[in-house]
This record gives C-alpha cells, structure tokens and sequence, in this order.
C-alpha cells in the first residue's frame, strides 16, 4: 500500500509501494480502451493543476486523468496566476487549498519548492516536475511502459542517453530502477553529466555504441538548453553526429531494445525520425502509460485522505 499525503519523489519509495502503484496503473489502462472512459472514483473532488513551467504531455495527461476519474479540473498556468503580480507560491498554493481543493499538482522551475508545499499545506501534492530535482510520475510511467512489455524488471540493462545534468526525468527513473537491480548506464556530452554520478550506482559510457549495445531500454532525453548555459554542449549538427540514436546506431543494439522518450522529441538532433516512428519506439505507449499512473496517484492519494473509495 501507499499511505501517504503526497507523492514527490521516487527516492523512499519501497518495493511493495512501487508495486501497489503499477498494478493500480494497471487496471486504470483498460478504460482508456473503453467507448465511455470515465468511472466516480473522485466525483465530487476538485483537483487543480498548477505550472509553472510550459507543459503539453503531463499537464493534459493529469487533467484527462482527473476527468475520466470524475473530478473537477482545474487548470492553472504561471502566467495567468497572482505570482505574476508577486505572490508567493506558497501563498498561491494556500489560496488554491482555501477552494476546498483535495489535490494539487504542481511543476515549478525551483528544485525542493513542491516538497516545500507538500509540507507546509492539508492538501495532498503531487510533484509534476521541480526544477533539475525529480520528476517522480514520468519515471513510474516510465516503468510501467517497459513492465507491459518485458514483463520481469529485475536486472534489465537501461542506457539514459543525453543531457543528464539538467534532467529531472533521469534523476526519478535513476532511484526507481536501481530497486529493481537495474543496471544503468549514462552517456552524453561531458558537459552535461555529473562529477561523481557514479555515486548513485550507475556507469558512465564513453561512446554511442558502448551506451546502446547491450541495452534492453534506451531512454532518450531532451537537451534543455532553457536550464544551461549556451556552451554545455556542441551544436545541434555536432551532437547529431556524436549523441544521437540514429538508424546506424541502432544496428549495434539488441532486436528487442525498447527506445523511450520524455517528450518533447527533438527530432533530427537526439533522436531521427526513422527510430522514433519504428517499432522498437515505445514513446506513444508512454504517452498511454501516463494517464494510467496519473488517474492511479489521483485515486490513491484521493483514498488516503478520506478513506471512503
């Protein structure tokens, strides 16, 4: 079971907590395939959606969750909220809880800001991405993807391929994995892989083909160039040439790797278009795998704080 208030990071997440999580997941996947994807789990509870930052996926993926759900959704940007006027966000998250809102979700560009709230608001939290910190619901979508497809997660090689530095994404899905015994390798430009990531118990690639050959999932992820400074990495050209999943690349991985991607894709720099559109390609079941571990977070956070579902 998961007995907490709010869901901010995969780090302290235990096994059977894990497991409780996905196999909720689970069961939401086959309403997606339903004519009528909605059930009443949370009907009659308000969820708001608060960012921060410019979202597409996890923000329309948490509203869709809370609908199919029954809830009422709101959906609030920074640009359009008091902050912009000098508000805090804890002031902004008070006000919000004041509404009488059961859930919020909140990506903010700061690291440690969500877990600030979760402990300082009745509320429950959920953290949608905080700063270069974690992102804790992409990575458990993340493992449910490669559960739906092979099946047994213990020992499976992961290659995160990019720009580790800046990516909340690998942090989450790094804490996650290595429960399992997961054996994970990080490869990109120098510049953007941490001093000493080898502390938390992954190897470090030195070239494309080292990274992709003996993988069994290769996630793939964004350069953000909106959190570092113009000289981190190579241009658009060089890093194609030397850090991107290519076609050719791909000859030197398994038949059966899996390649999976946070979104957006920048297509033609860390990826080519003819790998991301192959079905070695999992990137759209992510996409399905999201609202199902959002409509279970939602649900389950729904239950702690009532005990009445």
């Amino acid at each position: 079971m998961y007995k907490h208030k709010d869901f901010i990071s995969t780090k302290e997440l235990t096994l059977d907590e894990i497991d409780f999580i996905l196999t909720s997941a689970e069961a939401f996947l086959e309403i997606g395939k339903r004519e009528i994807k909605k059930v009443p789990t949370l009907k009659g509870r308000t969820v708001v959606n608060l960012f921060f930052e410019n979202s597409t996926r996890t923000r329309t993926s948490f509203e869709i969750a809370g609908k199919r759900l029954g809830a009422d959704v709101i959906n609030i940007s920074g640009s359009t909220s008091s902050a912009v006027k000098g508000e805090t966000l804890l002031d902004t998250v008070r006000n919000i809880e004041a509404m009488s809102a059961d859930i919020i979700t909140v990506r903010d560009s700061h690291s440690g800001s969500v877990k600030f709230l979760a402990d300082n608001v009745e509320a429950s939290i959920i953290n949608a991405g905080d700063g270069q910190n974690e992102h804790p619901t992409q990575a458990m979508l993340d493992l449910l993807t490669i559960k739906q497809h092979k099946k047994d997660l213990n020992g499976l090689n992961v290659s995160i391929i990019g720009d580790i530095e800046h990516s909340r994404v690998a942090r989450s899905n790094i804490h996650l994995m290595k429960k399992f015994g997961m054996n994970i390798k990080v490869f990109g430009p120098p510049t953007v892989i941490p001093k000493n990531v080898e502390v938390l118990g992954v190897t470090v690639a030195h070239n494309i083909i080292d990274a992709v050959k003996d993988a069994d999932v290769i996630i793939v992820l964004r350069i953000q160039r909106e959190r570092m400074g113009k000289l981190l990495i190579p241009s658009n050209r060089e890093y194609c040439q030397i850090f991107s999943i290519t076609p050719e690349i791909m000859k030197n991985a398994k038949n059966d790797v899996m390649i999976l991607h946070p979104g957006p894709i920048n297509r033609g720099i860390e990826i080519s278009s003819v790998v991301a559109d192959s079905n070695r390609s999992f990137i759209l079941d992510q996409v399905e795998a999201g609202v199902a571990v959002r409509m279970a977070m939602l649900s389950i956070l729904a239950f702690n704080r009532s005990g009445e579902l």
